[in-house]
């Protein structure tokens, strides 16, 4: 292995021609494994895969290779995409193009490695085919990038996720990474990195869509004797996991980015601040970080050119806000995370009081390919104002879920119906909740809106962090907006009153509106009315006078609910019905006399003895101390119980 270091280090890294000799080439296949003479098995291993037991798929392939294929390889790589096929593996025989196959777990591994083997392929969990010229097809099969999932992405920042180990720098090297870096502190100044990304219109990809290179630059010409870049890989919004993804599937070319940043601003450390409770991210990203150590990638004097790097990992304390730049400053000094006012702005005043920096994981993921293939060609990616790509976290009620990259410029509505392929089971589409817990809701009058910075700012819409929330009928808007409002409740640092008391309150009239009445005096239903005309008077003060982007935000939910959704609340009030039976405190259960068979079940199992009758008889239930739990809805066989 070290013959294999030095060989990168002299005849890749170092190299200065664009053009590696045939000799280099051919090593670098056999590192990447594009041409062997072995069958090389790849098991997706992320959180996802992980949760979905790939675990034991590895295990169980190890133990059918060993005892069937000794020769062969078995590689753990990181997340294709689609989170709903995880497990995902994919077989690649000699000479022949790579198979993907889906939702791989133990039991399924021993009939298809029997099966691709001896050339007796299940097409029940085939996905498709990866290859390129001078590897044989698979007759019939087709190719993973015209599926419907693929065929409209665009995926540059996620190019290698899922193509190889996330643990070898040695494979990431084969593949082109850290050459760029290395050229850029041999043969560019701080400056003209800065005027690059400046050039390539490269915008951050957190929701504020800010120049980059001109971050960069305001960071670099205030004078200081330190400055730090910060990467922030906080991702906490519900919904979210594009961030974690990268981590665990390319954590190598994110430490490239974060170096070429440091570089270009003038600094000599950098800090990953990471999400509490990802361990795996973390150990992905602490190898990459040793082994580029190891590399002399990062350090002292780097390869001669007289610049020093350090990149560290710090952990956030595991609060909401402190993804808030200032927050996260604070946090990183040893204080409470709590918003401070600006200006001073980070690059002119941040951590230690020295300019910082702070880009996240997609914005930085950008930097190695605008360097390496020039600003140009990021330019013509995408939008005149928003060039390049972004990246989506897909869950909720879609046909499909998980990350996603498309180019600028592609409408909601095509993400919507030909990648996630439209609403599951049959059910109706209601909206898209877009940005996290402070994003929007978008409903099919806004879904050809174009995905660019500028285009949506003029409807109304963030963009945020890529969460990308699909939502069927069988949603309450309602009680989703609780959800949202209850978790900034918790998550606000208290440090203003608009947002301290005015999530608080927010969050209390929405409890008031999810559940019946106390009593049924006539001035009630006024009451609760009154309750939710409040709420936009509180929301007004609440983005006027919040100190942060937190409390600023905060109503945006329920301000898009309210626009789009009025008549649900209207019935919420009014008519005490919640249209998709979610809001338990709104549920009237009643007992069907002709299908109840005195069984007794649903009268053992209610929680408030709510429900009476004799054994054998027809039950009934006392509508007054129904609570609306519905675990006897549940549990009766005979479909007795009825939703009113």
């Amino acid at each position: 292995m070290e013959d294999l270091k030095t060989f990168l280090i002299q005849k890749v890294l170092l190299f200065e021609s664009d053009t590696l000799p045939a000799e280099t080439d051919r090593v670098l296949q056999q590192v990447r494994r594009d041409k062997t003479d072995v069958a090389v098995i790849h098991v997706s291993s992320n959180t996802s895969s992980l949760i979905a037991g790939a675990d034991k798929t590895f295990t169980s392939i190890k133990s059918y290779i060993e005892e069937n294929e000794p020769g062969s390889q078995l590689v753990k790589v990181g997340c294709v995409g689609p989170a709903n096929y995880e497990p995902v593996v994919c077989v690649q025989l000699p000479g022949k193009n790579k198979l993907f196959f889906r939702n791989i777990t133990e039991e399924k591994v021993e009939p298809l490695l029997n099966g691709v083997f001896h050339n007796d392929i299940n097409d029940e969990d085939l996905l498709g085919q990866v290859g390129s010229k001078g590897f044989g097809l698979w007759p019939g099969i087709p190719f993973m990038n015209d599926l419907p999932f693929f065929a409209r992405q665009k995926r540059i920042v996620l190019g290698n996720c899922g193509c190889y180990d996330p643990e070898s720098i040695e494979e990431y090297i084969a593949r082109g990474g850290y050459r760029t870096f290395i050229k850029t502190i041999r043969h560019y100044t701080y400056e003209e990195v800065c005027d690059i990304i400046e050039r390539s219109g490269l915008r951050g990809r957190s929701g504020g869509g800010y120049l980059t290179g001109l971050k960069w630059k305001q960071a670099l010409n205030t004078s200081s004797n330190a400055r730090y870049v910060i990467c922030n890989a906080k991702e906490s919004d519900p919904g979210s996991f594009s961030d974690r993804t990268i981590l665990e599937s390319d954590p190598h070319r994110l430490i490239e980015g974060m170096a070429i940043a440091a570089y270009a601003t003038g600094a000599s450390n950098a800090i990953l601040y990471l999400k509490c409770n990802s361990g795996h991210a973390r150990e992905r990203v602490q190898t990459a970080i040793d082994k580029a150590r190891d590399y002399g990638i990062i350090g002292h004097n780097i390869y001669s050119s007289g610049y020093n790097l350090d990149i560290t990992v710090r952990i956030e304390p595991g609060a909401f806000v402190c993804g808030e730049e200032t927050a996260l400053i604070n946090s990183l000094e040893g204080k409470r995370g709590m918003p401070q006012l600006k200006p001073p702005y980070p690059t002119a005043s941040g951590l230690m009081g020295k300019p910082t920096v702070i880009n996240n994981v997609e914005t930085i993921m950008n930097v190695p390919l605008i360097m390496q293939n020039g600003p140009e060609w990021f330019r013509s990616i995408g939008t005149e104002k928003s060039p390049g790509t972004k990246i989506f976290a897909i869950t909720g009620r879609g046909r499909m879920s998980g990350v996603v990259e498309v180019e600028m410029g592609t409408s909601l509505k095509t993400i919507l119906d030909e990648i996630v392929d439209g609403i599951r089971d049959g059910r109706e589409f209601k909206a898209i909740q877009l940005g996290g817990a402070q994003g929007m809701f978008i409903t099919n009058e806004y879904l050809d809106t174009p995905v660019d910075f500028d285009e949506m700012r003029s409807r109304g819409i963030g963009m945020g962090a890529g969460g990308f929330v699909v939502i069927d009928e069988s949603t309450c808007i309602v009680d989703m907006v609780r959800y949202y409002m209850e978790f900034i409740r918790n998550e606000s640092c208290g440090k203003c009153i608009p947002c301290r008391e005015g999530t608080g309150r927010m969050l209390e009239i929405l409890e008031s509106v999810i559940r019946k009445p106390a009593n049924e005096e006539s001035g009630t239903t006024l009451e609760r009315f009154k309750g939710v005309m409040q709420l936009e008077t509180i929301a007004t003060v609440m983005k006027d006078a919040s100190l942060c982007g937190l409390g600023q935000t905060a109503p945006n939910p329920f301000v898009s609910a309210l626009k789009n959704f009025r008549e649900e609340f209207e019935e919420h009030i009014f008519d005490r019905k919640c249209r998709a039976n979610v809001c338990r405190g709104l549920r009237t259960f009643i007992i069907n006399v002709e299908k109840c068979t005195g069984c007794t079940v649903c009268a053992g199992k209610c929680p408030v003895n709510a429900i009476y009758g004799t054994r054998l008889q027809p039950f009934f239930i006392v509508e007054d101390k129904c609570t609306g739990c519905g675990i006897c809805f549940d549990v009766c066989k005979f479909s007795a119980v009825i939703v009113k």
